[in-house]
Formats: C-alpha cells, structure tokens, sequence
C-alpha cells in the first residue's frame, strides 16, 4: 500500500513540534541554570543547533526510505544483519525509556502535594515512588492493549495544550516577578565550557529529540523536498524561542538571593520548578494549571511512545533482531507481546536511574547513539547508491553528516560516565545472549552474520567508554583528562570510526538488492 501524501508543511511543523515540547520544559529550566548559571540560555542555542545538524541527515533518508522502522532496514542495508540487529536494539532502548522519564516527571511535580514519592533535595524516588511509577506505567501499556484507534486522537489534542501553556506560563512569570539583575549575577564558579555538558545532562538534548516526528512522516508529505527542511528549521527554532523564553522567565523570576549559588537553588516545591517559582511569584493560580499540565503532557507522551516503542519491536520481529512472535497482534490490532516487552523494559530503567534528571542523561546518550548511525549511512549510499531517487538532497552532506557523527559522539560523552557505562553494559549484554542462542541453541553458521561489515563497532564504542571513563569529574570521569583533551580525542574517534564504518560496508550489489526490498515493503 502506497503512503498518502497528504501531510502539508503545516502538519509537519505541527508534528514537530508537539514532539520537541514534552515534559522537559517542566524541568529543563531548573537543572539547566544548575549546571551551568547564566549560561544555560547559551546552552539552548548549542542544542538547538546540534540537533539541527543531526536532523537534516535524517531529512535526506527518511525522504528515500518513507518506511514505518526505516532505520532498523537502513543499518541492515548498509553494514549488513548483525550491525542491523544490533542497532535495532539500541534504537529499541532509546524509545522505551521515553516512558518512564515522562511517568518520572508527573509523580516528580505530584511529590509537593502527594507525600513520600520523591525524596526531597536528590529527587530519587522512594519506595512508594517506585511503586507508583510501576503502576502507572503498566496503566498506559494496558490502555494500549485496547485502545490504538485513540493514539492519533490523543496525540493531536494534547499537543495543542502543550504548545500553548509553555508560552503563556513565560507571559506569566514575567508579569508578576521580575528580577533584571538576576542576569548581572556573576557566573558564581561556572564556566561558558559548563554550557556543553548541560546540553545532555539537564534535558536540553532530550526536549529537542522530538525533532524526529516530522521525519518519521516524510513519506507522507507532498513535498518533502522543501518541507522537510522547512519544518526541521521552523520546529527547531520556534521551540528554541519557547525554550529560550522560558529559561530567562526562570532566570528572572527567582527570588532575591537565590541567585548567589545557581547550583543549589532551595525553594519550596522546587521538585516542581515553574510552579513552585509561580506560587512565590504570586501566581498561585497558574501554579494549579502547571500541576494539571505536569499530568497531562507527560503521559500524553508517555502514551505516545509506549504506542511508538512496541512498533520499533514489531520491525524488530519483521527483521529477525526480535523473535517473530513479537509482531503477533490482539483483536484489538495491538502487538501484545511487544507491548509486555516495553512494560519490563520499561520498569528496568528506573531502578538505575530513579530521578527524571539521571534518566534524561541515560536517554540522551542512547538516543544520539541510536542517531549516530544516520551519518555513515546517508554518506555509504551517496557512493553506493547515488541514483537512487532522493525527494530531498542535502546540501553539504560531505561536511554536515562527519560533523553530525562527531556531535552525536559529544554529546553521549556530555551524558557522564555513569548513564555510557550502563548503556554499553546493557548492550553487551543483548550481545552475548544473541550470540549464545544464536550459535549454541541454534548452531547458526557464523559468517552468515557479517561480522566484517560491522567490526568497527568493537573500537567505536570501547572508544567512546575509555574517553567518558577518564575524562573530567565534571563528566563523572575519573579526572585524567581535560576537558578539552575529551573533546579531541572524541573529534579524532569520530574521524577514524567514519572512515573504518565507510569502508566496512557490503557490497553495492548486495546494498541495492537490499534497497529494493526495502522499497517492496513500502508496497
């Protein structure tokens, strides 16, 4: 069945955006200006961009490819099935997690006015927390179970209240506190350097990752050449001007006195920033609208991505990275195993990461390592496959993939040690149960799997652990290297990495076979 082309510029820009305004504006502002002062505005420009860059080599394949999972297929086509399987797992692990961080953000703000679900100050969860959290999670996978038809539904209502509380909430703080010399404070200790961590760290990165909505509709959309790069910059910058707005209303509306120590900001109901800051500012009113958003928006998204996750699973299935049980629906249309799967998945995370902070920092590094790939790829089929029909051609892809790839890698060094080592022991993990099965349950001959094409994942990524586990202690290093020395060596990784990927590929008869019946699923 052919895609309807049916999705106007309007509609991507909308999609786009409804996916980049999430639960992270409800704590962005907070953790960002305690990372980094005053220069947490300059941190949401640096995001911004980056994510920008990552986006528009995105733009180009989704244009090639408009499928349903098209980045598990790519991974496949390019460096064959055992990179493929191996990056649908990671692409799996960056979207189930997206529903626990927004579970995390709603009983975060309920924790001022329902006791003992967040400990104060370190805003971990307690017990109860993380019983609640459980309960509410298996809520929006059971409601998945029966109601699919509600998802889109669902997703278009909400958007518009996520859209429109953000800008007003900004009108707000600004008309009833205003404090202009919060911005003369001095640094206080922070550095412009402290702006690049806290692009992955305080949810910067993470609130901008929805950018992927409007790709992932590219195949439906009548003129993908002008709108998707029309909706990737209009998304990103309008939210970067909501983004922008609503870390300077912050800035401006803490109290007197605060600002001396932005690290260690202490006001009641801080685990609820915005609505806290209303309450002091006199806003008591629009205090009760953020509260009623902090449950709306997050499992809204929550929904969404529970939805969007079991999907990912069901291309797993179709792929062979996933058992084929995995792609068995209910009456109901709904992919119930799948769906079980993202619930266990699901409560793993917040056992190591039990705060919306710590698990924002998890979900950035995944995610733009789940991204990484999109650079080799898009630069792989401009030589292999360069009459393949593109609706949109990037410009400059020569230069923008390689920068793409080196700031993918940057900012899954920004997240910290703690959240690279857990990612990579978790898919160490995944590796060794897939080869045990495969070559001891299933006697499968090895070099059926491509082990040539996919070798340079072993450098790449004990590359990228050796740099976050001695790089500075601002990174949660051990502190043997600068953070300048981080970031060369980060650039050098990512330069040998491009060129060993590039040259690890299969071969281009094999690429446009694969490419064929990529585009026979399409129908």
């Amino acid at each position: 069945m052919k895609l309807n082309k049916n999705v106007g510029l309007f509609g991507a820009i909308y999609a786009s955006i409804g996916g980049i305004i999430g639960s992270g504006w409800l704590f962005g502002p907070l953790h960002a200006v305690e990372s980094s002062g005053i220069y947490s505005i300059l941190a949401w420009f640096i995001g911004a961009a980056a994510m920008l860059t990552i986006a528009f080599c995105y733009a180009e394949l989704s244009t090639m490819f408009p499928k349903s999972g098209a980045l598990i297929h790519l991974s496949y086509l390019t460096h064959g099935e055992l990179l493929g399987k191996i990056w649908s797992w990671i692409l799996f692990l960056a979207y189930v997690c997206i529903a626990p961080i927004e579970v995390m953000a709603v009983l975060t703000y309920a924790s001022n006015y329902i006791p003992d679900l967040v400990h104060a100050g370190s805003g971990l969860l307690t017990m109860n927390g993380f019983f609640v959290s459980i309960v509410m999670l298996a809520i929006l996978v059971v409601v998945n179970f029966f109601a699919v038809r509600w998802v889109i539904a669902i997703n278009s209502t909400i958007t518009i209240w996520k859209i429109i509380i953000p800008i007003a909430t900004v009108f707000v703080l600004l008309s009833y506190s205003f404090h202009p010399e919060n911005l003369a404070a001095s640094a206080h200790g922070f550095h412009l350097v402290d702006a690049l961590p806290t692009v992955a760290t305080a949810g910067i990165a993470f609130s901008y990752f929805g950018f992927r909505n409007a790709i992932d509709i590219a195949g439906e959309t009548s003129n993908p050449a002008k709108q998707i790069p029309i909706a990737l910059i209009s998304s990103i910058a309008i939210c970067l001007v909501i983004y922008i707005g609503l870390q300077l209303a912050f800035i401006l509306s803490v109290p007197n006195g605060q600002t001396a120590n932005w690290s260690n900001l202490s006001f009641s109901g801080v685990a609820g920033p915005l609505a806290a800051i209303s309450i002091i500012a006199g806003a008591v009113w629009w205090s009760v609208v953020l509260y009623a958003d902090a449950l709306i928006s997050p499992l809204g998204t929550g929904y969404i991505y529970t939805t969007t996750s079991s999907r990912v699973i069901m291309a797993a299935g179709e792929t062979g990275s996933a058992p084929k049980s995995m792609m068995h629906l209910n009456r109901f249309g709904s992919p119930w195993k799948a769906l079980v799967v993202t619930f266990i998945f699901g409560c793993i995370f917040f056992f190591p990461f039990p705060s919306w902070q710590k698990m924002v920092s998890y979900v950035s590094s995944i995610t733009v390592l789940s991204y990484g790939i999109g650079p080799v790829i898009l630069l792989q089929l401009r030589k292999s496959l360069p009459n393949k029909k593109r609706p949109f051609t990037l410009k400059g892809a020569y230069v923008i993939a390689p920068v793409a790839f080196f700031i993918s890698n940057a900012i899954i060094i920004w997240s910290g040690y703690a959240a690279i080592n857990f990612m990579f022991s978790l898919i160490l993990i995944l590796f060794i149960l897939f080869l045990f099965w495969q070559y001891f349950i299933k006697r499968v001959q090895t070099e059926i799997f491509g082990w040539a094409h996919m070798w340079w994942t072993i450098p790449y990524f004990l590359g990228l652990w050796l740099i976050s586990k001695y790089s500075p202690t601002m990174l949660g290093g051990s502190g043997g290297l600068s953070f300048g020395m981080a970031m060369l060596l980060t650039l050098i990784l990512s330069g040998l990495i491009l060129a060993f990927a590039l040259r690890s590929s299969v071969d281009d008869e094999k690429m446009s076979q694969t490419a064929e019946y990529i585009d026979n699923l399409q129908g």
